[in-house]
């Protein structure tokens, strides 16, 4: 059974970093690329970033672009989401997400086989 479990969480200031962690259980980690979704509060499930097998190339939405980087450690089963400059929009609950098919970076919710269970991001003044 595929399990992805999110932490790192926070409610911080704006300008303010957070380095979020997903630890994935039951996949063959290396062969799956990842992706990154967010919630914000009354709004849609929306994607924001995918990181490939390797952790060489990576693609993310405009609005955190340049702010946001994800990375992975397959020895770990971990990935890892370094978000800086955090703005009141980016309050969210963050998710990781692997999806059906090895090897391929995904934007679509169809195309998520699991995804973990959240983790709540707050940025505030």
């Amino acid at each position: 059974e595929v399990q992805l479990v999110e932490s790192g969480g926070n409610l911080v200031q704006p300008g303010s970093s957070l380095r979020l962690s997903c630890a994935a259980f039951g996949v063959a980690f290396n062969i799956h690329a990842m992706s990154g979704f967010r919630q914000a509060p009354g709004k849609r499930l929306e994607w924001i970033g995918a990181i490939n097998t390797g952790g060489t190339n990576s693609s993310y939405i405009g609005s955190v672009k340049g702010r946001f980087t994800l990375s992975r450690d397959n020895g770990k089963k971990t990935m890892l989401l370094k978000m800086n400059d955090l703005k009141p929009e980016d309050t969210a609950v963050y998710y990781c997400a692997k999806p059906y098919e090895p090897y391929t970076r995904v934007k679509d919710v169809e195309e998520i086989e699991a995804f973990g269970q959240g983790t709540q991001v707050t940025v505030t003044s």
